[in-house]
């Protein structure tokens, strides 16, 4: 950004002066004394609007310059640093079948509960601007969807992509885990965070959540945990023979093992049962894993005053010339 400045703006009070010397200057012009009428006469045949006025403009320029010049005018330039320490987040999110499961609602019209998820985690990219985030998908097996990023278009583009079983229909927590903890282990950031999605219970995978979670420990991860899924019973829209239907069945998400992953890791684990709730949660973690964002505004000032100074005294030589020859004033 770039900005005008006076590094010394009081020599500019003296511009105040100015109408005092102009009067005084009037004064001095209408009282003009000659010797004879010769004098007068010839004075009349020389003296023209341009000899009466051009010196004491010229002047009158060089004075207000030298005053602007002694002002010191600079021009400023400001640069913004900034300096941070992002977060390293991995996001691993539940694809598995039971995600389908319409116990959310978003306009007042239930939904899937992925549906909710992945409008609620995009916000989430959304504000960490600062942080890398990646993302890995899980149900039977899980696997890296998007590596982490600080390019959020292309992560958004991958959330936006998300379907339900595109994993499998199980539910392999500790590989989902284990492959986010693999995905950070190596990265050199003020925090490790990897946040855990699950509606579901481990059923799969070479590796057991409470394992997974040991490793992560080791590695200085965090795991935040989340089960998602209101309490009771939970509607799905599924096939018949005589068309889709409605059916109910119990919400089963393992929240003994959540709560011991995130307690583990030095994290926190959290139940969402609506989509409010699930805000909420995203809402808290970005409070508790803040970036360090350090900003430094440097100025840089180029000095102006020669481009005053210089015309000013160029005015006063070219006035002092043409007073003692063309623009001579008469005795």
């Amino acid at each position: 950004m770039t900005f005008f400045r006076f590094e010394d703006p009081w020599f500019l009070l003296l511009l105040l002066l100015f109408p005092i010397l102009v009067m005084r200057e009037r004064k001095i012009t209408n009282t003009i004394n000659y010797s004879s009428l010769a004098s007068l006469k010839l004075a009349s045949q020389h003296s023209s609007k341009i000899k009466a006025f051009v010196p004491i403009v010229l002047i009158y320029v060089a004075i207000v310059l030298f005053i602007i010049g002694l002002a010191r005018p600079q021009e400023g330039r400001k640069r913004t640093e900034i300096l941070s320490q992002g977060v390293d987040i991995v996001l691993a999110i539940d694809t598995s079948g039971s995600m389908k499961a319409l116990d959310f609602k978003k306009n007042e019209e239930p939904v899937t509960r992925l549906s909710v998820v992945k409008d609620v985690v995009a916000e989430f990219v959304k504000s960490r601007e600062m942080d890398r985030i990646g993302m890995v998908v899980f149900g039977a097996n899980a696997f890296t969807q998007c590596p982490l990023t600080l390019d959020q278009n292309i992560l958004l583009s991958f959330i936006n992509k998300l379907k339900i079983g595109m994993a499998g229909d199980a539910t392999a927590i500790g590989s989902a885990v284990g492959i986010s903890a693999r995905r950070l282990k190596d990265l050199k950031s003020k925090s490790k965070v990897i946040i855990l999605l699950t509606d579901g219970r481990n059923n799969s995978g070479a590796i057991s959540p409470l394992q997974a979670a040991e490793i992560a420990k080791t590695l200085g991860i965090k795991v935040y945990t989340i089960g998602v899924g209101k309490r009771g019973k939970a509607p799905f829209l599924v096939d018949t023979i005589f068309g889709k239907r409605l059916i109910y069945r119990n919400v089963d998400i393992d929240e003994k093992v959540l709560n011991e992953i995130s307690k583990m890791t030095n994290a926190k684990y959290f139940r969402a049962t609506d989509l409010k709730s699930l805000q909420d949660i995203y809402k808290q973690i970005d409070l508790l894993e803040k970036s360090e964002v350090k900003i430094l505004d440097h100025s840089e000032y180029k000095e102006l005053f020669h481009f005053f100074l210089i015309p000013g005294f160029i005015l006063l030589i070219i006035e002092i010339i043409f007073s003692n020859s063309y623009l001579r004033r008469l005795p």
